[in-house]
């Protein structure tokens, strides 16, 4: 989807209602507005259901000030107008109230950006602006300062996060990606040691392999192909409404039986994705016009040397991550089903998934169809798209109970001699 050819009023429904969905705002809590290319700020209202805005609600408030609309503005505008004037370049603002950036906010600390490297790639110079009254012109002018030192993201002392950014919809990827991260951060640290990312480790990270591939036409569109595009979206969708990623992040493809793959392509809105949008990838060849993910050359290897493996998703669900940024132990034997699919779950190396694709390639095996990348993600394999689905969603339910069960006692795991058990009762090697 082009938000940029949408209407600013139609913009701001849109992030409005999406923030609301994913319970990172209240009903009466957050703000949003765009500055037009006539310099009209375009703001959501005053008191009115965040859950049911429609594109009347809306504000407009010209450059001579002057108030246009249904209803008042919000009653942060003073502050908005505050940052669009310290920073020129800025085009949209994004002010809300999620759980895990208001505990940083009340605490008065800023969160890590360097649990995992989607956060330091889009999240960058956060600052903390001292509480002063909401509304107030003073907030404004706290807030507008710490912009004006060049961050894109304020947090504000006993209160919650500001970002602004040249679209709405890099504000609100921001946002998304840095409440994600401060929710692991809180989760992780009660889990175990936390481990942050190094400035070489993060460098690494900006792989540019995926930009590099030979555009091809595929002229032919066999029923497999087709069907795999469908099936694709339809998990893809799940995945995000599920938080299994972000607007941006995760990976999935599926082998086709010429063996091409179809694979998500780069930086698309994962909630938007459509079948058109998945990239299908042959050898060194690209679909023309496409961007296959970063993650391209991984999942490549991957079917090259397991013909069993017919689909590949790599994720970032919440729990699986706090496993994957702490030196706390993932162990899958805590109810059949999760040792069923999911067996020896191996954690390996940042560094690995960058520098060394084969060992990421050996590492999967029969006994091990999911590994955890150290301050990465979880790649997960199955012998169908939805085989691996299952394991992926098992995988994040299992990290989850053994995160809770922290408060509430030591796990007992299923012992060896009832391990040896289910395998022979389910046949597994």
């Amino acid at each position: 989807m082009d938000f940029s050819l949408l209407h600013p009023a139609d913009q701001l429904v849109m992030i409005m209602d999406r923030i609301y969905r994913r319970g990172m705002t209240t009903t009466s809590g957050g703000n949003l507005s765009i500055r037009d290319e006539a310099g009209c700020v375009w703001i959501t209202p005053a008191g009115i259901d965040k859950g049911s805005l429609t594109r009347q609600d809306i504000v407009c408030v010209l450059p001579d000030g002057t108030v246009k609309g249904a209803h008042k503005g919000s009653s942060e505008l003073p502050f908005h107008l505050a940052i669009y004037e310290a920073r020129p370049d800025l085009h949209a603002i994004l002010h809300a109230h999620p759980d895990a950036l208001v505990a940083f906010s009340i605490v008065r600390k800023l969160p890590s950006l360097s649990l995992f490297p989607a956060v330091a790639r889009t999240c960058r110079h956060i600052r903390m602006a001292p509480y002063e009254l909401p509304g107030s012109a003073k907030l404004g002018a706290r807030i507008a300062a710490e912009f004006a030192h060049g961050s894109d993201i304020v947090m504000l002392e006993n209160h919650g996060v500001v970002i602004g950014a040249a679209t709405l919809f890099r504000a609100f990827m921001t946002f998304e990606t840095l409440e994600s991260s401060a929710e692991l951060e809180t989760i992780a640290n009660r889990l175990g040691t936390v481990r942050s990312l190094r400035p070489e480790q993060l460098f690494l990270s900006e792989t540019t392999d995926h930009l590099h591939m030979e555009d091809i036409e595929f002229t032919l569109r066999p029923t497999e192909e087709l069907a795999s595009r469908r099936d694709m979206v339809m998990l893809i969708h799940r995945s995000y409404e599920q938080g299994l990623f972000n607007a941006t992040n995760g990976t999935y493809s599926v082998r086709l039986p010429d063996d091409s793959m179809l694979i998500t392509p780069y930086d698309k809105d994962r909630l938007y994705v459509q079948g058109e949008d998945l990239v299908r990838v042959k050898g060194h060849m690209k679909e023309k016009g496409k961007i296959p993910s970063r993650a391209v050359l991984i999942h490549q290897r991957i079917y090259r040397d397991h013909p069993e493996v017919k689909a590949i998703l790599v994720a970032h669900p919440l729990h699986l991550m706090a496993f994957a940024v702490t030196d706390a132990r993932f162990d899958a034997r805590t109810i059949p089903e999760s040792h069923i699919l999911l067996r020896d779950v191996e954690k390996l190396p940042f560094e690995t998934i960058y520098r060394d694709p084969h060992a990421i390639s050996e590492a999967i095996t029969s006994r091990s169809p999911a590994l955890l990348v150290e301050n990465d993600s979880i790649v997960v394999t199955g012998e169908s798209l939805l085989k691996a689905f299952d394991r992926l969603e098992v995988a994040e339910a299992t990290a989850a109970s053994l995160y809770l069960s922290r408060a509430i006692g030591n796990v007992v795991p299923i012992s060896d001699a009832q391990i040896e058990a289910l395998h022979e009762a389910f046949g597994l090697s």
